[in-house]
């Protein structure tokens, strides 16, 4: 289920917080649901248990994921909701990515398509 890119510049750690938020957005994890433990994740990946353990501590910082003290790690019931919101925030950041593409020439209609096909691949995905 979780993969690491070992080329990638983005760090371990937030590979892993990113995978699980997209799982969670795309409904592979649910609410209440348990994810992986850092030992067992550690070995299916071959990554150091002190990595996994600091992508789950960013996910319980972020309120993504809870922890049940001998239990694990689960899904919070809101999750979904903050992500959305975290998400959110980079709505400036595409203001501006829009800005730049508007004055290199590309057109309303051709970034309006594009964003329509972002979102017909999620309703696919739904």
């Amino acid at each position: 289920m979780f993969q690491i890119d070992v080329m990638s510049r983005k760090p371990v750690y937030e590979q892993l917080v990113n995978q699980v938020e997209r799982f969670i957005l795309t409904g592979i994890i649910h609410q209440d649901d348990q994810i992986p433990s850092v030992r067992s994740l550690s070995v299916e990946l071959a990554v150091n248990p002190n990595t996994i353990q600091k992508a789950y501590s960013e996910l319980d910082r972020r309120g993504i994921t809870y922890s049940v003290p001998g239990k694990g790690s689960f899904v919070a019931p809101d999750a979904v909701w903050r992500i959305g919101e975290r998400r959110r925030s980079k709505l400036n950041e595409f203001i501006a990515l829009i800005s730049e593409l508007a004055l290199a020439g590309i057109k309303k209609e051709e970034i309006i398509a594009c964003v329509e096909e972002a979102y017909q691949e999620r309703e696919a995905i739904q």
